[in-house]
């Protein structure tokens, strides 16, 4: 399966989704993730060579890409629409990860209007939800009602999620009371995916 994480906007949790799915995805077959963000955020969060998955850049991907059944790119934020174009003409899924925050979401229904021109097969994934606000119940609401489609589990904020960024490692693999939740609802999406 070729998914695509893309969004036009950053810091929606476009690599902390790549990261988290390709570690599912691992579990299933064999997986790679391409970093084809300039920032090269999946690269530097493989640099302790703790993830459970192969990390490679768009570059370092062609002579590998043939040994991987699951292939997930995580694509720079805003990409120009060529590219976007190309991406969905190349995957067979693309995830647009989006926080509760309005204008997260406004751009997150803009780049839906692009993709829906094109026929794409995509789904919209809830991230960086605080369950002490309403904000998430109102932003899937939003979307529920423009009739886009949502992934049903929606991905929580927290720490663990940066820490274990840090130490390169998957969530499930950082030692916090809270890491286990955060990598079931991670689970939980590759499960429908994989569905």
């Amino acid at each position: 399966m070729i998914i695509t994480i893309t969004a036009l906007k950053g810091g929606v949790g476009k690599t902390t989704t790549s990261i988290h799915l390709a570690a599912y995805l691992q579990e299933n077959a064999p997986t790679l993730l391409i970093d084809a963000d300039r920032n090269r955020s999946a690269l530097v969060w493989s640099r302790e060579d703790k993830l459970p998955f192969t990390v490679a850049s768009q570059a370092g991907a062609t002579a590998i890409i043939s040994k991987y059944t699951h292939i997930i790119t995580d694509t720079q934020a805003r990409p120009e629409q060529d590219e976007l174009k190309d991406l969905v003409a190349s995957s067979d899924l693309l995830i647009v990860p989006t926080t509760p925050n309005h204008l997260d979401i406004d751009t997150t229904i803009k780049t839906t209007e692009l993709l829906e021109e094109w026929g794409a097969k995509y789904k919209i994934l809830l991230t960086q939800v605080d369950s002490r606000t309403k904000t998430g119940r109102e932003a899937r609401a939003i979307l529920e009602e423009a009739k886009l489609p949502l992934f049903k589990t929606d991905i929580p904020l927290l720490v663990a999620f940066e820490r274990s960024s840090s130490r390169g490692v998957v969530i499930k693999d950082y030692g916090d009371p809270r890491a286990q939740f955060g990598w079931s609802k991670y689970q939980a999406v590759g499960k429908e995916i994989l569905a």
